[in-house]
């Protein structure tokens, strides 16, 4: 089955392997353009442009898939099927007819919920015991097509975004190589969503950083796991914000006010959260520091706790 794949970060190309290996034919791959990266600025190619490169596919890079020139391009490659993960671009309606099987997509929730480009964030955020993936063909409307397979996996307690992003990665390439084999076979099943039940992922934004004590210690929590890597928790202590990488539960209550500083020492800052309980923070990072132990920053730096 001749294949476009269209996607840009590392679960993109780990679903472009999966295709690979699987024996499909990929006649090319679309991914976002190179930009600069890290500290030096220096242009880096997308991780699924790499695998590409390494496999002789060609690539195609449009800075945008309106105007005509996309559209003449799919033409030409004459896919049997489009295979989207994580690509980063709207698909235009002009296009999703192209291949002959139309446009798939990979997407990392079990729909309708969380449709959107957060979708795993969102999961961890909201205190979600479980997600996963869902393949389905694309249509007009954002994350709205008819389903194909899901696959489901728990979230754990203290999982970060990051950290759930990794194991989904091998599990949406094992997903789009059972869709892509199910539409071939003509066995593929084909489920319209329930609009009524969907619910949005929008992206997230450094405004979501400041931890908000009043809430529940798990709630807090999640807090922190859901924005790891990107934004990121912060808290402010004596005027300084900090970076929030962990914290643990306590089984300590407070009469203090949420945000308080309840102790300082060697298992990190405790602090007054909603509903009388306490968390532990565990792993920070300072301005201009690295990120660290909150037990280790506190050996160079005492804070005093309220008494």
């Amino acid at each position: 089955m001749k294949t476009v794949f269209m996607g840009t970060p590392q679960i993109a190309a780990a679903s472009l392997k999966a295709v690979i290996e699987a024996g499909f034919e990929v006649a090319a791959v679309f991914t976002q353009p190179d930009r600069p990266k890290n500290r030096g600025m220096k242009i880096a190619f997308s991780p699924v442009k790499e695998l590409a490169l390494e496999h002789g596919i060609p690539v195609y890079q449009p800075e945008t898939l309106r105007g005509g020139e996309a559209e003449q391009l799919l033409r030409s490659i004459a896919p049997d099927i489009a295979a989207v993960v994580a690509y980063g671009r709207i698909i235009p309606e002009s296009m999703i007819s192209i291949p002959r099987y139309g446009f798939i997509n990979i997407h990392a929730s079990l729909l309708p919920k969380y449709r959107g480009s957060a979708p795993v964030q969102w999961a961890v955020l909201n205190g979600d015991r479980t997600t996963g993936l869902t393949s389905m063909y694309i249509a007009p409307e954002l994350d709205s097509g008819d389903m194909i397979y899901k696959c489901e996996t728990e979230i754990g307690e203290f999982e970060t975004s990051g950290e759930l992003f990794e194991r989904l990665c091998p599990m949406s390439g094992e997903l789009l190589v059972r869709t892509m084999r199910g539409i071939e076979a003509g066995t593929a099943p084909r489920e319209p969503q329930d609009g009524s039940k969907a619910t949005l992922a929008p992206m997230l934004s450094r405004s979501m950083s400041p931890i908000d004590w009043s809430k529940s210690p798990r709630e807090i929590v999640k807090h922190i796991c859901g924005l790891d890597p990107w934004p990121c928790a912060s808290m402010e202590i004596n005027g300084a914000v900090f970076k929030v990488y962990g914290a643990e539960y306590t089984d300590h209550s407070t009469d203090k006010a949420p945000g308080t500083i309840i102790s300082a020492g060697p298992r990190g800052i405790e602090f007054a959260a909603g509903g009388g309980k306490t968390l532990l923070v565990t792993k920070l990072q300072a301005p201009g520091g690295k990120r660290m132990a909150a037990a280790d920053y506190l050996r160079g730096h005492p804070i005093e706790a309220v008494r």
